[in-house]
Parts: structure tokens; C-alpha cells; sequence
């Protein structure tokens, strides 16, 4: 009986050992995805003497910027930067041509403020597989992610975190990495946990967005990259998951077929997520007119039905056209004539409004813009020039206010959330009295 009564007044003196606590904040300024237009944000453009030590990191194909070289199809609108570095190539009245660098904190925080100024409700920011193997790669290429947080908190925007697999090796590795970047970015940034809390939740949850499962260019077997693990993680771990999932798959994901590798096992994974949101960009065009315009929208009509019935949520991609010509002819010879510029014509903002009006007509509740500031495929939304530099072949904004896709994305949210009236004409901007 004494040793009895001496267990029991052990187990009672001996403190209980707590469960992990969760380390995001309970609460966000931004609950919910629904009624929201997020853009994605690539933040990868570097320009000599930014201090990142990467030259001009996709400004150019390689090496030193020229004509011979240069990797976007637009040319940004550098009016308004505190910081530009001025490049090889001249303007059409003999001035030097500068660019931005996407390092400068001052640069995050001019796009940001286009945010709050236009009523965009902000960014998925990219967090590429290749800059994740190591300690030292990780906290270099967090830089911008960290102006980020600064930024969004100054402005009231909402940001989030996309782990694109870009760069993910064919064979011989999984998705570890992304598991220890998020630990990482958890305790060190304290992403989740801001004294503002500024990430964007969905379902009342941190939303962690996975993109690159499904393509068949990727060269790795999706099954065999610890998929289900990471979603396991990012759900169920007591202390950095709690997470909602969005997972960035192709277009005809439903189907398994066209742009989409035949396997199953990525229903199965869609299956296990919150959010999932198709890949459109390239693939519709208004070149075909109405047709391809109704075949967008029919296309979300059927992707929302199919998730409702598996209980996931679904964001449509939109953009506001495409081309990468400058990415692809140097050195192309014959083949450059499959990647004209301008491929999908913006036709002044007409093909961005139908892609939009299209997806809430169908009822979408939320969505995903490719891409804030993607010069490389010609989809960027920022202010880009009507004046590119003398000898080089780029697009314009068919001079158009640079200014103008911010604007429509704008009216994009209100029209999602009922602010304005539906409408499937292109809004008409009435100009600003000086």
C-alpha cells in the first residue's frame, strides 16, 4: 500500500508534460482567400551593383545586358523607383535605360504601395525549390520574402507563401527542404506571427501554397518526391502545421490529360488539400475570339463543380497576356519562329477583363493573377513602358497609362465582392482631374 501511495503522490508532484503549441498566430487580417485577387510575385529581377552578387539575373540571358542578350519581353516604368541602375542600352532620345532590382527593400515596398493604391489585395510569394538545399541559399533567397512582411504591414496587404518545385532534381530528391524552409521562416522571420499578422489564412489557417505537381516537363515522378508527407506536415504538425494547402496543377488536371500527366495519384493529392488552383496561362488565347473566351469559362464552371463534390476549394488563374519571345530566340534559329512576341495579344486589356468576368460569372470566389511583375512571359500587371530602349524587340502597353492593368486588377476585386456591377464589357476609367 506505501509503495501504492507513493507512485500516486509522485505522478501528482510531477509537473505534466504540455502538447507542442502551435506557432501561428490564432487570427490574421486576412481570415479568408474568398473575395480576395491575389497576384503572384516573382521578385527575381537583379541588376549589377544591387549587392546581391548576381549580375543581371533575369534582365539578361547571360552575362552583361544587351540586345543580344536580354531575357524579358517588357521593359519596366522606372518613373517612380527611389534605386535604378542604369544598363548598355539607350532610350530613343539618346538617354541611358535603367532598370529596378527586385534586392532593394525600397523596390518591394513601390509595389506594395501599387497595391494599396490600386485595391489589390496582394501576393503569393515565390519561394523556388533550387534556392532551397542549404542553409546559405535559404536565407539569400528570403531577402525579398522579407521585404515583403515589411511591406505588407506598412500597406495592409495580404502575402503568402508559393513553394514553386522549379528546380526540384529529377532523381535522388524529395521535399525535405521545403519542410525545414517553412520551420525556418516560422521561428526566424516569425512569417506567422507578426505582431500584425499580414499572411493570408484560408479556412481560418496560415495558407501554404505548393506549385509544379502534374506537369509532364518536369523531369521527377510526383509520386516519389514526399508529397504526402509535406502536406502532412504542413496540416497536421503540432507546432508548424495547422496550415491550409493550395496546390498549383495544370490546367486539364480534372481530365489527366493534354497538359497533365495520366496519373491519379494526383486527385489523390488534391484530394488532401484546401485550395488548388490551375496553371492557365498560354492556354486559352483571343485569337479565337469568343470561343476560346466561353471555352475559359465553361472550364471554371466544370473545375469548381468537380472540387465542390471532393470538399476543396478552387482559384482560377487569370493574365493579362503572354509572350517570351526575348526568352527563347537567342540561339533559337528556325525554332524562334514558334515563340513570336507578343503571342497572346493583350488587345488593350479586353482578353485580361473576359478572363476575369469569365471566371466570376462562373462564380468563382476568389482569384489568382499570373503575374504582378513576370516580364519574362509577358503576363506582368505592373507598370510597364510604352518607350522600351532603342534596338531591341519588346512589347509595349499600346500606350496605354502604364498603370492601367493595376487599375483593372483592381476592378477586379470589386466586382468580386459585389462593389460594382458585373459586367463583361472593360470597365470604362474615367480620367483623373489634375
Amino acid at each position: 500500500m506505501k509503495k501504492i501511495l507513493f507512485l500516486i503522490a509522485g505522478l501528482i508532484s510531477c509537473p505534466l508534460i504540455s502538447p507542442a503549441q502551435s506557432k501561428h498566430s490564432p487570427t490574421s487580417r486576412f481570415p479568408s482567400y474568398d473575395g480576395l485577387v491575389m497576384c503572384g510575385y516573382q521578385g527575381w529581377f537583379r541588376a549589377e551593383g544591387d549587392g546581391s552578387g548576381e549580375g543581371w539575373t533575369h534582365y539578361s540571358e547571360h552575362g552583361q545586358l544587351t540586345a543580344a542578350t536580354l531575357h524579358p519581353d517588357f521593359w519596366p516604368d522606372v518613373s517612380e523607383y527611389e534605386k535604378t541602375y542604369p544598363t548598355s542600352l539607350t532610350n530613343e532620345d539618346g538617354t541611358v535605360a535603367r532598370v529596378f532590382s527586385s534586392y532593394d527593400q525600397s523596390t518591394t515596398d513601390l509595389h506594395f504601395k501599387w497595391m494599396q493604391q490600386y485595391g489589390i489585395d496582394g501576393v503569393f510569394v515565390q519561394r523556388f525549390f533550387g534556392g532551397l538545399r542549404t542553409p546559405e541559399a535559404r536565407k539569400k533567397s528570403r531577402v525579398v520574402l522579407e521585404h515583403a512582411i515589411l511591406s505588407s504591414q506598412k500597406y495592409g496587404r495580404a502575402f503568402a507563401v508559393m513553394y514553386d518545385l522549379s528546380g526540384l532534381r529529377d532523381h535522388g530528391e524529395d521535399c525535405s527542404a521545403i519542410i525545414q524552409d517553412w520551420k525556418e521562416l516560422v521561428d526566424e522571420l516569425k512569417i506567422t506571427s507578426q505582431a500584425t499578422n499580414n499572411y493570408l489564412y484560408h479556412r481560418g489557417k496560415p495558407l501554404v501554397a505548393i506549385w509544379g505537381l502534374g506537369f509532364p516537363d518536369r523531369g521527377y515522378n510526383i509520386r516519389e518526391i514526399g508529397m504526402e508527407k509535406l502536406i502532412d506536415f504542413l496540416k497536421h504538425d503540432p507546432q508548424y502545421g495547422g496550415c491550409s494547402v493550395m496546390l498549383g496543377v495544370p490546367t486539364y488536371f480534372r481530365d489527366l490529360n493534354v497538359d497533365c500527366l495520366p496519373d491519379p495519384y494526383l486527385h489523390k493529392l488534391i484530394a488532401s488539400v484546401d485550395v488548388v488552383m490551375p496553371w492557365m496561362v498560354q492556354r486559352f488565347t483571343p485569337l479565337l475570339q469568343f470561343f476560346d473566351v466561353t471555352r475559359y469559362e465553361e472550364q471554371v464552371k466544370a473545375d469548381l463543380a468537380w472540387c465542390a463534390q471532393r470538399r476543396v476549394d478552387y482559384v482560377p488563374c487569370v493574365y493579362p497576356g503572354f509572350s517570351w519571345y526575348n526568352m527563347h530566340h537567342h540561339g533559337a534559329g528556325d525554332n524562334a519562329m514558334i515563340y513570336p512576341l507578343n503571342q497572346i495579344p493583350r488587345q488593350r486589356g479586353r482578353f485580361y477583363w473576359s478572363l476575369i468576368s469569365g471566371a466570376i460569372d462562373a462564380k468563382a470566389k476568389m482569384l489568382y493573377v499570373a503575374m504582378f511583375d513576370e516580364m519574362d512571359e509577358g503576363t506582368a500587371i505592373f507598370k510597364c513602358s510604352n518607350h522600351p530602349p532603342a534596338g531591341v524587340k519588346l512589347c509595349d502597353y499600346e500606350n496605354l497609362p502604364t498603370d492601367q492593368y493595376l487599375w483593372l486588377t483592381g476592378e477586379a476585386g470589386k466586382m468580386l465582392r459585389g462593389e460594382i456591377p458585373f459586367s463583361q464589357n472593360i470597365p470604362r476609367r474615367i480620367p483623373v482631374e489634375k
